[in-house]
């Protein structure tokens, strides 16, 4: 008797070391307050897959590259949704993308197309510069005639959920500008281009949904403890400041962030570094 009842926990055992051997990583899709999950064999299944060829490749240092894609536009339904309202596009390291709707819905090759690449478990792509994982299962890629105008920070991989938000101002007010700032002001344009280059990493005022970087307001914001011309080298590249060997921000090449670009981001922070809250 106990030796039967010690074949049957045996045979439980491995049947679920089996299941869990076969179990695959998953996308999860919220679209309008609808929740799908997707795994790798489903969406390479699916008839409207295709090989693309992405000509300048973010995470893989500009290279070109091909992968079985699935048209992102076709995964997100009709929903009525507020017109300012984005995709948040979550990865398994914390980094979280905001991405305006009317952009990865845009199906016109004239312009730049979202798909999202699906990685083969039976053909594993190359790893990542310095990195012991690859950009699967799930990556966010661009083709089409202007696919070389998104930023990098509208590439993430290693995608685990993609979700509909409010716009990024009207989910966190904290990020906000004085209303009665001109709408021509520089300061609004670094609020827009810290939104899409570094709000995918860091909080600010402890407003976001990234867990990569630290808050860039609170305790303290970069501005009170760099010199303008030594932040500004940072961003462009943080070795050439300081280095050590857990630092996981990006050097930004001219091509995706410009000389003029990061002032404007400079001085969006030191304009927020006098609205701080939640000390």
């Amino acid at each position: 008797m106990l030796k039967r009842v010690w074949f049957a926990a045996l045979l439980l055992t491995l049947g679920m070391i089996g299941h869990c051997a076969v179990a695959q990583p998953t996308i999860e899709l919220t679209i309008g307050g609808t929740t799908r999950s997707f795994s790798q064999d489903a969406l390479l299944a699916r008839a409207d897959t295709a090989e693309i060829h992405v000509a300048r490749d973010i995470a893989y240092d500009g290279a070109s590259s091909t992968y079985r894609a699935v048209p992102l536009a076709n995964l997100l339904d009709n929903a009525a949704l507020p017109a300012d309202s984005v995709l948040e596009a979550r990865a398994t390291d914390g980094f979280a993308a905001q991405l305006p709707m009317d952009l990865v819905r845009n199906r016109d090759p004239s312009q730049a197309v979202a798909w999202l690449a699906v990685e083969d478990p039976a053909h594993p792509w190359p790893k990542l510069r310095g990195k012991p994982v690859s950009a699967g299962p799930f990556y966010l890629v661009w083709v089409g005639k202007e696919a070389a105008s998104e930023r990098s920070e509208q590439w993430p991989y290693q995608i685990a959920r993609l979700a509909t938000q409010p716009s990024p101002a009207a989910r966190w007010p904290v990020l906000a500008v004085d209303p009665a700032l001109p709408a021509t002001d520089p300061v609004r344009a670094g609020q827009s281009l810290f939104i899409t280059q570094c709000l995918a990493c860091h909080r600010l005022n402890h407003a976001g949904s990234a867990d990569t970087g630290p808050d860039l307001n609170v305790p303290m914001n970069p501005v009170e403890y760099f010199q303008p011309a030594a932040l500004h080298r940072y961003i462009r590249n943080p070795a050439s400041v300081r280095d050590w060997p857990g630092r996981v921000m990006p050097a930004f090449a001219p091509d995706q962030l410009s000389d003029r670009e990061i002032d404007l981001i400079v001085a969006y922070l030191a304009y927020m570094a006098q609205r701080k809250t939640g000390r």
